[in-house]
């Protein structure tokens, strides 16, 4: 029996509902093509023109935003200035989870989480294998399946998402996705291939209904999508990087022996390029490359091409030797004569790095930010793998419309995880937090918007 292997790949949410199936022509094409967007006004032509306060927030009197037609794609370009006028922040209102307590309330390893349109949560435990539900208050109300192969059971749940008034499990080592109609709880499943890679991919739904099922394999990502009632209409590709982009040169690895085995280890040269991608909830891809702040959204007729004047955060001396210390200790470690074989450390950091999409279409960019040393309150003079400093980097979103309208900059609290992936709604964020004791706990925040 092969071993299932587990890989990464590009956090993000979640679901919206839909009321029915479109045709396959239409989503396939859906994903396979590109974008439209607004600027200040129709361009019939290549074009570049700076525009006055965007029309959705009056008092954003010094936005400035140039448009430009290319091809078939459209540019919308944020010079200065946004919508909120300020950094958006999170105040948190409800929290699910104690350290001590009900057993319900207990989390082993929260893998994911969904929320419905009544607020109400629901939070993948994959160390348990089931999932919990709690209403708006956070009063738990149920849970979901168990760990097995049978009827509402799951043996590797690594996805769950909300759609058309059911809750959806991804579970690629029984091939099937789980599913559990909100309210009754009555299970069903859809079959689909079996796979022995289990993509740590989340579960991606769009506002029509359709369900992208990871069934990837080492050599190409690739998604089933399924109608509303579990059909399989087609199996599709992720999106390819551009040309010239090679994930694999900022890739180190070393091989040795340990005992009676051998021993293989990899590293990633912090700070290289990177291609990001995931699902849109309208059904298109969402990516770009992390060397340049374009971010690039597919629609029926043509691309939506978001870009942001941006200056890159410089890797500080003490950062880059920290990083490069860390990685020589690992590597040698198994082969203690390893040297350093990859592209060395960039002096500056991409602008971003990762993205996500909102249930409302938002489009959501973590950036890379200035890193902080913070001391450490435990250190161990007389330990030498105690270190007198940590590395702290402070979380950032930038936050767009899907016309590539930016509003301006999230700053999550302390304590905001930002994986297993957020919901990120229009008024709302529902997040994974992890105390100092390690204590998981999904919290529901409010957007506060800046003061005017």
């Amino acid at each position: 029996m092969s071993t299932p292997t587990f890989r990464n790949s590009p956090p993000t949410p979640h679901s919206c509902r839909a009321d029915a199936d479109p045709t396959r022509r239409e989503w396939s094409a859906a994903l396979r093509t590109a974008t439209f967007i607004r600027g200040c006004f129709p361009a019939a032509a290549s074009l570049s023109l700076a525009c006055g306060p965007i029309a959705d927030s009056p008092d954003a009197t010094d936005t400035v935003v140039e448009t430009e037609t290319i091809g078939d794609t459209t540019v919308v370009r944020t010079v200065s200035g946004s919508v909120w006028r300020g950094d958006a922040t999170l105040v948190p209102e409800t929290s699910v989870g104690e350290l001590d307590g009900p057993e319900e309330y207990l989390f082993g390893s929260i893998g994911a989480i969904a929320v419905d349109d009544d607020h109400n949560v629901y939070v993948l435990d994959e160390q348990a294998r089931h999932v919990r539900v709690f209403d708006a208050a956070g009063t738990y109300l149920a849970t979901l399946g168990r760990g097995g192969k049978g009827p509402g059971e799951f043996d590797v749940p690594v996805g769950i998402a909300i759609s058309d008034s059911r809750v959806l499990v991804r579970d690629p080592a029984n091939a099937r996705v789980q599913l559990f109609h909100l309210g009754t709880w009555e299970a069903e499943e859809w079959r689909y291939g079996p796979s022995n890679i289990f993509m740590n991919t989340p579960l991606y739904t769009d506002d029509r209904g359709r369900v992208y099922v990871d069934i990837s394999t080492n050599e190409e990502v690739r998604f089933i999508v399924m109608g509303s009632d579990g059909t399989h209409l087609d199996t599709i590709p992720a999106p390819d990087a551009p040309d010239g982009f090679d994930g694999g040169k900022c890739s180190m690895n070393v091989r040795g022996e340990s005992g009676d085995y051998w021993v293989s280890v990899s590293a990633t040269v912090p700070f290289c390029p990177d291609w990001d991608w995931t699902v849109h909830s309208s059904g298109h891809f969402l990516s770009a490359l992390s060397t340049a702040y374009r971010i690039h959204l597919g629609r029926d007729e043509d691309v939506l091409r978001i870009e942001r004047v941006h200056t890159p955060v410089a890797v500080s001396d003490f950062e880059r030797e920290h990083h490069r210390q860390r990685i020589l200790d690992r590597m040698r470690r198994v082969d203690a004569g390893w040297s350093w074989d990859g592209p060395p450390i960039p002096d500056h950091k991409p602008p971003f790095r990762g993205l996500a999409a909102g249930t409302d279409g938002r489009i959501w960019v973590r950036l890379w930010t200035e890193t902080q040393q913070v001391a450490n309150e435990e250190h161990d003079p007389a330990n030498p793998e105690s270190v007198a400093f940590t590395l702290v980097e402070p979380i950032r979103y930038d936050v767009f419309e899907a016309d590539g309208t930016y509003l301006g900059a999230m700053v999550p609290p302390e304590g905001f995880r930002p994986s297993p992936s957020p919901v990120f709604g229009r008024s709302f964020v529902w997040a994974v937090e992890r105390d100092e004791l390690d204590v998981e706990r999904v919290v529901r925040y409010r957007i506060a918007l800046p003061a005017s």
